[in-house]
């Protein structure tokens, strides 16, 4: 515990390009939570949009970080938070806004807090659920710049959406996320067709707690759990079934947690990406952190976006580059 801080909360709303499509949701902007936590002439700022499909909204976040107010006021650290509040979006933002206070009161950047080495990175280019084969193969056509393309998929032709995209773009690596929109006799036709289209990883092909069938099963194509693991709590059960863990830090609650399951995830020997549930550059700043040793960044929430924060994350042909201080961290 510290000295005493000053604490503030609110919720904004970022109106999205486009409407935005995936298996059982539809985003048109980003609302989310924002903590910043002052000490002395230092400000810390954390940002989560929480976690959709858990009714993790910002409004609950929101109440969640009021109702903590007073401990975070009196000096309240990252190692007591992992027990205050549980993982979600309103431990995602406080914990992010302490990491970034932390970082300015030493003097001393995230890279030097974590010890981690600060690199541009390749990030996903998504391309949502759109009504035809022909129209996803026209989007990945338009992204002729973006080398690393991620395709969202449903029940509706996954077959032949996956090979318009490969037709349109030999040339991409490919990765495809269902968001547990198949069943299990659609992956198993998937699987060998995805894989003669070079498909390198299917993200959450079947629900969350109906996916003990992939627990031995063969797979031309390595799977992914993103909705089956939300934090190291889950992460036994998903090591046995999935070869890469999808990390997210709305899911695990913050950079703190995020590390710790990235570091589980490799001393098991499988991989991890990380992704994010929409975001400004402000979210994508410590996922960005945590994604200098994953096998796939996925942190194209900001280009999703109409506007970005002042001092937002440069992004140029799929690259992100490394962000400033002013920023974050």
């Amino acid at each position: 515990m510290g000295g005493k801080r000053q604490v503030s909360i609110h919720i904004e709303h970022w109106p999205m390009l486009a409407p935005f499509r995936i298996t059982g949701h539809l985003f048109t902007a980003l609302d989310c939570v924002v903590v910043e936590i002052a000490e002395g002439p230092q400000i810390g700022r954390g940002e989560a949009a929480g976690v959709y499909y858990l009714q993790d909204t910002p409004d609950k976040a929101f109440e969640q970080i009021h109702a903590i107010r007073t401990e975070l006021e009196a000096g309240l650290d990252r190692e007591a938070l992992q027990t205050l509040l549980a993982p979600g979006g309103a431990r995602n933002a406080v914990d992010c806004a302490l990491w970034d206070l932390e970082c300015k009161r030493a003097g001393k950047s995230v890279w030097a807090q974590t010890g981690l080495n600060s690199r541009p990175l390749t990030t996903c280019q998504t391309i949502g659920v759109l009504d035809t084969p022909e129209d996803t193969g026209k989007a990945a056509a338009a992204l002729s710049s973006f080398k690393l393309l991620k395709l969202k998929l449903n029940g509706d032709r996954p077959i032949e959406r996956v090979r318009a995209v490969r037709a349109a773009r030999p040339d991409a690596r490919l990765i495809v996320d269902a968001n547990q929109g198949l069943t299990l006799a659609l992956l198993q036709e998937c699987l060998p067709e995805f894989a003669k289209s070079e498909v390198e990883m299917i993200e959450q092909p079947l629900p969350r707690g109906e996916d003990a069938a992939l627990e031995g099963m063969p797979r031309e194509v390595p799977l992914c759990a993103d909705e089956s693991c939300l934090h190291r709590g889950e992460f036994e059960a998903a090591a046995r079934r999935y070869d890469m863990i999808n990390i997210k830090l709305d899911k695990t609650g913050g950079l703190t947690e995020a590390l710790l399951l990235a570091d589980a995830v490799l001393d098991r020997g499988l991989d991890y990406m990380v992704g994010n549930m929409l975001g400004t550059s402000l979210a994508m700043a410590p996922a960005f952190v945590v994604s200098q040793k994953a096998r796939i960044a996925d942190l194209d929430g900001p280009l999703a976006l109409k506007a970005d924060r002042i001092g937002a994350m440069t992004y140029r042909n799929g690259v992100v580059g490394p962000f400033t201080s002013d920023l974050w961290g």
